[in-house]
C-alpha cells in the first residue's frame, strides 16, 4: 500500500484531506504540530481525528513558534472578530511562514520513512488571504523538496497532495459527508473558551459556519 504523511491539525480541513488521500488508497502517517498556537485544544481533537481515520502512526511534534510572535495565534494579540472577510490585507492570525515550517517537518519525517507523498488541507478559495495557502506557494515548496532532500536528489519525486485546493468550504463538507467523517470530533475556532467551546466570531469559526449553512446540513460540533 502507497503511504503518505499528512498534516493533521485536528481542524475540519486536515480531516477531510486525510480522508480524501486515505480514500484513494494511501495509508496515513499523520503530522500534529504543537507550535505554541492559543487554540491548543485543537491537538486533542487531532487525537480523535487520528484515531477516527486509523492513521498507522500518529507523530506529535513541539515546535514553539511563541517567541518569534507576530500573529494573534502564537502571542497576546486579541483575535480579530467578526472582520469583514472580503477586505483586502493579511490578517493578524497569519503565523510567520507556518505552512513552510509545518511542510518543512512533513518533508523531513517522510524522508525518514522514505514516504514521497505529503498531504496539507490548505484551500485557495474560503481562507483569510494567507499567502502560505495559495497554489504558487505548493507548487514553490513541491521544487524545493525536490531539490533540498537526498532522496530527492537521488532521483526520488515528492509530491505534495492538496485534495482541497480549489474547494469551496461547502463542497468540502459535502465531500466529508460522503466519505462518513465524524465532523463533531473536530475543532476549527482560533479562540475557543477552556471547555473548547467555539467562540463563533473569529475568521475560522465564520467560515465554517457558512460552510455547513451553504452544504445544508448542521454543524455537529454545535450540537455537542
Amino acid at each position: 500500500m502507497r503511504r503518505a504523511v499528512v498534516l493533521l491539525s485536528g481542524g475540519l480541513d486536515s480531516y477531510t484531506a486525510a480522508a480524501i488521500v486515505k480514500a484513494d488508497g494511501y495509508a496515513l502517517q499523520a503530522l500534529t504540530v504543537n507550535y505554541g498556537q492559543r487554540h491548543a485544544r485543537e491537538l486533542e481533537a487531532a487525537r480523535d481525528v487520528a484515531r477516527a481515520l486509523g492513521v498507522e502512526r500518529h507523530l506529535e511534534l513541539s515546535v514553539d513558534l511563541r517567541a518569534i510572535g507576530a500573529s494573534a495565534l502564537t502571542s497576546n494579540v486579541d483575535v480579530p472578530r467578526d472582520r469583514d472577510l472580503q477586505e483586502p490585507g493579511i490578517p493578524s492570525t497569519y503565523v510567520p511562514a507556518r505552512n513552510t515550517v509545518l511542510l518543512s517537518l512533513a518533508l523531513a519525517w517522510a524522508e525518514a520513512l522514505s514516504v514521497h507523498d505529503i498531504v496539507i488541507g490548505v484551500n485557495a478559495l474560503d481562507y483569510s488571504g494567507y499567502p502560505d495557502c495559495r497554489p504558487e506557494f505548493v507548487a514553490a515548496f513541491e521544487r524545493l523538496a525536490n531539490v533540498a532532500t537526498r532522496a530527492g536528489v537521488e532521483g526520488a519525486s515528492f509530491r505534495i497532495h492538496t485534495p482541497l485546493i480549489a474547494m469551496g468550504k461547502a463542497e468540502i463538507i459535502r465531500q466529508g459527508i460522503e466519505l462518513g467523517l465524524q465532523y463533531g470530533l473536530t475543532l476549527s475556532c482560533y479562540d475557543p473558551s477552556p471547555d473548547g467551546r467555539p467562540c463563533g466570531h473569529c475568521d475560522s469559526c465564520v467560515l465554517r459556519a457558512h460552510g455547513f449553512r451553504d452544504a445544508g446540513v448542521a454543524d455537529p460540533q454545535l450540537l455537542r
